[in-house]
């Protein structure tokens, strides 16, 4: 009987071109967990966890949290559903640590068995949607420059939550004519909101996500009701289970595997806002191109991406998926297709 899977951490000091600013706060630099699991025969595995303290993580959650998993490594990853019930069994929550060995165990599946994980479901990565860019929270000059930094993407998702939203939204249209999504980051009240609305309409926005605090899901539902455009949640929608209860509060959930624990979750949040007939989109944190490339296999399911975690860096320490010109690019090798740069 093989061995099992022996597992190595080491934490990653990212640093983004500009300070990451959204309605709750911003930051340069933020640390995440590289995450390698090693078969018998060398064969190396990875995942990356990106935690966030919104959701109860820090680094420090991560690395002792992966200490408890570590007791519960499979010998064979071709068995997934199996080892991430344990993992979650032997200690629930912590997303992003656990989403980083489910991204590591499928990578190294695929790498056993030769293919890429868009492959182990069964997807086309042709049908993956073009990605978003993001403009975070900032002056009207810097808002300037980081338009003019985002030239070859033609969507771009705007961070608002400020007093001076409409400013910032007026300052950006005047420079670009491409499509505008928006993200309140929970900053708003209804009110606010309400009043929102017709700029955001005056500006040609197209999708806004997000508005209200998480909990308030009967604003959202008088959010949605006199909106013009799709209302998509996000920090309202970890889990599968928290989609019935937004079901006719929302047009859609924003996924993301820091949030939902594993890829096989992304699946069956995909799977139920399917069936509830929700718009699917698939986000991340600022995360490295490990963790936006374990994203990115999933693309072909969604109809939204905003997966540029990786794009707003200055030091990504590898390659995997990009998205030069939005277009979202899997790699080709086997599992996730990722490689030291």
């Amino acid at each position: 009987m093989p061995a099992p899977l022996r597992m190595e951490v080491e934490v990653l000091n990212l640093r983004t071109r500009h300070p990451f600013i959204i309605a709750r706060g911003g930051q340069s630099d933020y640390r995440t967990v590289w995450v390698r699991l090693i078969d018998g025969d060398g064969v190396e595995g990875w995942g990356e966890a990106a935690p966030a303290r919104i959701y109860g993580e820090s680094t420090e959650t991560v690395l002792a949290a992966l200490q408890v998993y570590g007791e519960h490594l499979p010998a064979d990853p071709s068995r997934p559903e199996e080892t991430e019930r344990q993992w979650e069994q032997a200690l629930a929550l912590n997303p992003s640590a656990r989403v980083a060995l489910s991204a590591a165990l499928h990578d190294l599946a695929g790498k056993q068995l030769g293919i890429p994980v868009y492959r182990l479901f069964g997807l086309d990565p042709a049908r993956a949607p073009r990605s978003t860019f993001t403009i975070g929270i900032d002056t009207v000059e810097k808002l300037r420059l980081k338009v003019r930094e985002a030239e070859a993407y033609p969507i771009l998702k705007i961070k608002l939550g400020t007093d001076r939203d409409e400013e910032i939204l007026r300052t950006i249209r005047e420079l670009t004519d491409k499509e505008l999504r928006v993200d309140a980051n929970t900053g708003w009240t209804v009110k606010q909101a309400l009043r929102m609305l017709p700029v955001l309409e005056e500006y040609g926005v197209t999708v806004l996500e997000q508005p209200l605090a998480a909990t308030d899901l009967d604003g959202l539902d008088v959010v949605r009701q006199a909106a013009d455009i799709p209302v998509i949640a996000d920090e309202s929608c970890l889990v599968a289970a928290d989609i019935p209860r937004l079901v006719g509060r929302v047009d859609g959930i924003n996924i993301k595997l820091a949030k939902c624990g594993s890829l096989r979750e992304a699946i069956r949040m995909i799977a139920l806002a399917r069936a509830h007939h929700l718009m699917v989109m698939v986000g991340c944190m600022i995360e490295s191109s490990i963790a936006i490339t374990a994203a990115a296999h999933l693309t072909p399911l969604v109809d939204i991406v905003d997966l540029d975690g990786a794009a707003l860096l200055a030091n990504d320490p590898f390659r995997g998926a990009t998205i030069d010109g939005g277009q979202v690019r899997l790699p080709e090798g086997p599992g996730l297709g990722l490689s030291r740069r």
